[in-house]
């Protein structure tokens, strides 16, 4: 026995003597190839960081160790370095940043720790378990969606969708490369063609821009000059002009040419040339605009709003029509009006506002008037049927017609309008409703041209606080997926019969996004419907409206769809929804959130009451399993089918 215990002992002694040399060893050489960060730097050594390390150093670190860890598994097999590698990769990685940031290091400023860097997932450390993990229909959905350039915006998100719906992987070991970042890994590995090292899959895969910062502020600079130049020789063209004019009308008036109230119509508006021309627009004169608002009477004011007033009015041929009046004008600052008229003349479709004509005129006791003519919406706008109508409440059949309406006017805007237009300023507000309920989508004042697809990067943002997408309010980052977060908050108002922002008893705002969320995550996706709607829907359609708001409305911008997609989504009669991405935690969150967050819980199902259950959501698995039993205890009446759904929107 004396002879067991001591062979026991002897042992214990060897492993612990085995495990030391093992973890304090930093002989072994780091396989990880970092010099690919330099050479998505444009190769060779920079002195300039990258413009993802310059906005979020920590999250660059993270990401673009994920980026080298997608190369070592297409090379290896592997998710992660050995061990005994720890400080030699850290060594490599540190002498990549050195290059632009010597005084930036990585393990003291971002609280990373040595080990970090070869621990992960604690159930997947190869590509082989990772697989075994995985549905093959996920991974071939995976393949089939990722398997391009998904540098574009669509591709992109079809192929992060692809992704979202992954089983949870277990849990993680260590702060640095959890289990959520291991689809993206293997995607960049083996689902797409060009593999970590192509940019568009570095873009979209893991949201990062190697491009200079310093480089393309130099350029904005340059940019930003050129156009203070043109403003100035545009300014002065219009000021020298405007002289002119002035100069030239008093000269008539004196000779006694021209003694009545009204100067007459002014020279040509800067831009509006083309449009004098224009067989479609009629441009109105000050008096048939008096004369149909009795003078702009005030009983007659059927809209305000920070450019002025609308009002209603009849025209001689008995029609009744809209007259936009633009305050605070002058020769100078036409801008505004001049591309709000461009923009609506340049787009015909029945679900958005058509122009009838304009009104550009001086006279001399109102001074400039500029004033755009649209057909009268007899039925106002959404905003005062959901939030300030007394009477009925809008029925099921009448909200479904408007958010189909309201969807298929933005698909235009984006992809059948040439060029595309992003409108920037979706509310309940700007869609307008005929005597039909027909949805118009109004006020273009804010709209930009978007050619070919292009990324806008904005100082100043424009639009409507709790309708604005996270990442052009917080980056200025613009594209037509800011108009379907802006969409899905329209919708849900349209579902909910509440407004977008809130106070909750606190006196803080309360965003109508967290909120729905907060009811579809727990399976009680139909109690964000309004009590009390007239001829409501069946369940299964009801759910699919508020889950495509929700998807809409999701904070990362490649989650949401297109409008295409959205158009698809509600006029076909399967109910076919896309995975739904968790989101991440908000930028003001509670303690037990964040403390959920970092304690590991994996992915699980979301349940649903009408049988949805192809989207996902980061939760513990214990509270989603009670979460889930509770819910389908409660719906089980409401419920009338249940099938999974497919997430390929474009079947």
């Amino acid at each position: 026995m004396n002879m067991n215990m001591n062979m026991t002992i002897i042992m214990n002694i060897l492993v612990l003597i085995f495990t030391t040399l093992l973890t304090t060893s930093h002989s072994a050489t780091c396989p990880l190839n970092f010099t690919l960060l330099t050479t998505l730097s444009g190769g060779g050594a920079t002195t300039k960081p990258p413009s993802s390390f310059t906005s979020t150093p920590c999250q660059f670190v993270r990401q673009a160790l994920r980026l080298v860890q997608s190369d070592y598994l297409r090379r290896t097999d592997s998710f992660i370095p050995p061990s005994n590698s720890s400080t030699t990769c850290w060594d490599s990685f540190q002498s990549y940043i050195n290059q632009f940031e010597p005084t930036f290091n990585i393990r003291s400023s971002c609280g990373f720790q040595t080990e970090w860097i070869s621990q992960g997932c604690v159930n997947v450390t190869t590509r082989q378990q990772f697989e075994a993990l995985v549905p093959k229909s996920n991974i071939q959905n995976m393949q089939s969606n990722c398997n391009q350039s998904i540098q574009d915006n669509s591709p992109c998100a079809l192929c992060t969708t692809s992704l979202s719906g992954l089983p949870s992987l277990g849990q993680p070991i260590g702060n640095l490369s959890d289990c959520t970042g291991y689809p993206s890994i293997y995607a960049a590995a083996f689902a797409n063609q060009f593999g970590p090292s192509d940019p568009g899959t570095v873009k979209c895969l893991f949201q990062l821009d190697f491009t200079s910062g310093s480089s393309s502020g130099s350029k904005k600079k340059i940019v930003a000059i050129v156009v203070s130049i043109v403003s100035v020789l545009v300014v002065l063209s219009i000021v020298i002009g405007f002289w002119a004019y002035r100069k030239f009308n008093d000269k008539a008036i004196g000779d006694g040419k021209d003694h009545g109230a009204n100067i007459g119509e002014s020279v040509s508006v800067s831009g509006l040339g083309s449009m004098d021309n224009s067989t479609t627009l009629i441009r109105f004169t000050i008096d048939d605009i008096k004369k149909a608002t009795k003078n702009f009477h005030r009983d007659n004011i059927i809209g305000k709003g920070g450019y002025g007033n609308v009002y209603k009015g009849l025209l001689n041929d008995g029609s009744e029509v809209a007259f936009k009046r633009f305050k605070n004008c002058s020769a100078a600052g036409d801008t505004s009006f001049t591309h709000e008229v461009e923009v609506i003349a340049s787009v015909r479709h029945v679900n958005l506002v058509a122009l009838r004509g304009y009104c550009s005129a001086t006279t001399r006791l109102e001074g400039y008037q500029r004033i755009i003519v649209c057909d009268l919406m007899k039925n106002g706008s959404l905003h005062d049927h959901l939030f300030e109508s007394n009477g009925a409440k809008l029925s099921w059949p009448a909200r479904q017609k408007i958010a189909l309406g309201t969807a298929r006017g933005l698909s235009y805007l984006h992809y059948g309008a040439q060029p595309a237009i992003i409108h920037r300023d979706i509310k309940a507000n700007n869609i307008l409703l005929d005597d039909k309920f027909e949805a118009k989508v109004a006020d273009f004042g804010l709209a930009k041209f978007n050619p070919e697809g292009m990324t806008h990067m904005s100082t100043r943002v424009a639009g409507t606080m709790g309708y604005v997408a996270p990442e052009y309010a917080l980056y200025g980052q613009l594209t037509e997926r800011s108009d379907v977060f802006s969409f899905g908050v329209v919708l849900l108002e349209l579902l909910s019969g509440r407004k977008a922002l809130q106070t909750n008893d606190d006196g803080q705002p309360s965003a109508l996004t967290d909120w729905a969320w907060s009811l579809v995550r727990t399976g009680k996706a139909l109690d964000v419907i309004e009590d009390g709607m007239p001829e409501q829907g069946s369940d299964q359609v009801l759910e699919k409206y508020v889950l495509i708001a929700v998807l809409c409305s999701h904070p990362q911008l490649y989650a949401r769809p297109t409008m295409d997609q959205v158009v698809k989504m509600m006029e076909t009669d399967d109910e076919l929804v896309p995975a739904i991405p968790g989101r991440p935690i908000p930028l003001v969150a509670g303690r037990l959130d964040i403390e959920r967050s970092v304690s590991g819980f994996g992915s699980g199902q979301l349940s649903s009451p009408t049988g949805y259950q192809s989207f996902t959501l980061e939760m513990g698995s214990e509270q989603m399993e009670s979460e889930r039993h509770s819910s389908n205890h409660s719906r089980d009446e409401r419920s009338s089918a249940s099938r999974i759904l497919s997430s390929d929107l474009d079947q």
